[in-house]
């Protein structure tokens, strides 16, 4: 028989839902109802009883119905973002099935969740498991309002458990950077592929804070004079295949580009040819990188061009057509193929239709921020990035016994440093500037609901001091650049270096 019980200066409304078996009226998030009066606990437990009883006459078996099956009909049912869809699917089939699948709806209970959850925090990020509960409530409280179970044995209740400050919810600080690292680290991005794309790539990261989706699902017909127009972005799926969808959050905007960036990116643009993908039939302004993770395996025909101090041109020629080249040059050539342990190739592979998120934060962005490589197949740990000393910042040394041959490394610009870290970037360059708030969130693609965001319009003269602004942080950080070394093995760096001074 329901009942109201004294607790203080409240009353809780209990009920029984089987023989032994007592629960408590709660509200949505799981936290017990407090009432005033006797009378109102009573009439609340004694409707909750009645409700608990018709679940049970409806079917008898509700809750013998396993987490596994209630948890798969309940994913099949949702219609999210893709990016949300793919974290509940990894949390249920990675984190929840093993725990629970077999497991009756109704014989879970509070201390197998919290039993879990302290498994799961032995291993993982205390933020990742918290997210990891979160959805789990989220599953269980859907099937209290389909009457499979009478109460979420995974809502916390107030008040429980050891009492922990605001650090116990706190992640890791979000590492960013300076104009200046941004230039550096991109330079390093682009040294360590080979080619030109990754310092644009990074470059406009820094400056525009687009989200990674978007920069590689930016379409050359998006690229205007002055601005960056955000209509969709490629979703990577953990099968590797990439999804045309909308940007986050509906986040349609155009994002203002100072004259300097509109200009690297379109001539980088009209540089590379105009060939739509294979799996969407859609010219974007950027391809992958091949050799992105397989760059330290062996030596390119730039790099035997750059220790010879020749072009690739010549290079090429010493290879092709050895007589036409004067024997000095042809000498330091065939020197450096030998010292390189330069390998030629007749075949050289196209580059991929869209860069691996995966591969490029690896194997480029994260060695040219940190300064060093990641741990692969049976290495025994990470390893500094073998250079060449000369030219300045140096040459990545490739092929055989590349730490033997190497003269120096590099000193990290940001160690931790993401690509999303540089989104947060370019949301600190904005405050430093003074950019208004409600600029800053149309750029960010936020929304801000507040009423003080509702009578606040961008204006033609915030954007141009935006633009400005950015333009004096792009032309030190040339500057501070240029003072470490007049010119860059980097071509597009090299042509903006001597167009500065």
């Amino acid at each position: 028989m329901a009942f109201a019980e004294k607790r203080g200066d409240y009353y809780r409304a209990r009920y029984w839902i089987a023989p032994g078996k007592l629960r408590t009226v709660v509200d949505t998030h799981g936290r017990t109802v407090k009432f005033p009066t006797k009378r109102q606990a009573e009439k609340a437990a004694k409707e909750a009883e009645v409700k608990a009883r018709e679940a049970a006459w409806r079917d008898p078996s509700a809750g013998k119905v396993t987490f596994g099956e209630y948890a798969n009909r309940w994913y099949a049912a949702q219609d999210l973002a893709l990016s949300t869809m793919e974290i509940y699917r990894g949390t249920i089939e990675q984190h929840l099935l093993p725990d629970f699948e077999d497991v009756a709806l109704a014989d879970i209970s509070p201390a197998d969740v919290g039993a879990w959850e302290k498994a799961e925090q032995a291993v993982y990020a205390q933020s990742s498991v918290r997210n990891r509960r979160a959805v789990l409530h989220l599953i269980l409280a859907d099937a209290v309002d389909e009457g499979l179970i009478a109460a979420n044995p995974a809502a916390k209740r107030r008040g429980r458990g050891r009492k922990a400050g605001r650090a116990r919810a706190r992640g890791p600080e979000k590492v960013v950077t300076t104009p200046l690292g941004i230039l550096l680290l991109a330079e390093r991005a682009a040294l360590l592929s080979g080619r030109d794309d990754e310092f644009v790539a990074c470059v406009q990261l820094g400056y525009t804070g687009m989200r990674w989706g978007e920069l590689v699902g930016l379409e050359r017909e998006f690229v205007r004079p002055d601005a960056f127009r955000v209509e969709w972005q490629l979703y990577e799926l953990d099968n590797a295949t990439f999804v045309r969808c909308p940007p986050k959050d509906d986040s349609y905007r155009t994002i203002d580009a100072p004259e300097w960036l509109a200009q690297l990116v379109g001539e980088h643009s009209r540089r590379n040819p105009a060939e739509p993908c294979s799996c969407h039939s859609r010219e974007y302004v950027y391809r992958g990188n091949s050799g992105a993770g397989l760059a330290p395996l062996g030596a390119k025909l730039v790099d035997v061009a750059r220790h010879a101090g020749v072009s690739i041109g010549t290079a090429s020629t010493v290879l092709n057509h050895p007589e036409r080249v004067p024997e000095p040059k042809r000498v330091r050539v065939t020197d450096a193929i030998a010292a390189l342990g330069y390998v030629r190739s007749f075949r050289p592979p196209r580059p991929a239709a869209h860069w691996r998120r995966s591969g490029f934060a690896t194997w480029l962005f994260a060695p040219a921020a940190s300064g060093w490589y990641p741990k692969k197949g049976q290495q025994d740990g990470t390893r500094p990035v073998p250079l060449l000393a000369d030219p300045w910042p140096g040459i990545p040394v490739r092929g055989r016994n590349a730490a033997g041959r190497a003269q120096a490394c590099w000193l990290p610009v940001a160690r931790g440093l993401t690509p999303h870290g540089l989104r947060h970037t370019h949301r600190t360059m904005m405050e430093e500037l003074g950019t208004e708030k409600v600029l800053i969130d149309e750029r960010m693609g936020h929304l801000d609901g507040s009423i003080s965001a509702r009578y606040t319009h961008v204006t033609q003269a915030m954007r141009r001091r935006l633009c400005q602004g950015l333009t004096e942080l792009w032309e030190g950080a040339l500057a501070e650049r240029r003072a470490m070394a007049p010119s860059s093995p980097v071509a597009v760096l090299d042509r903006l270096l001597k167009a500065s001074g």
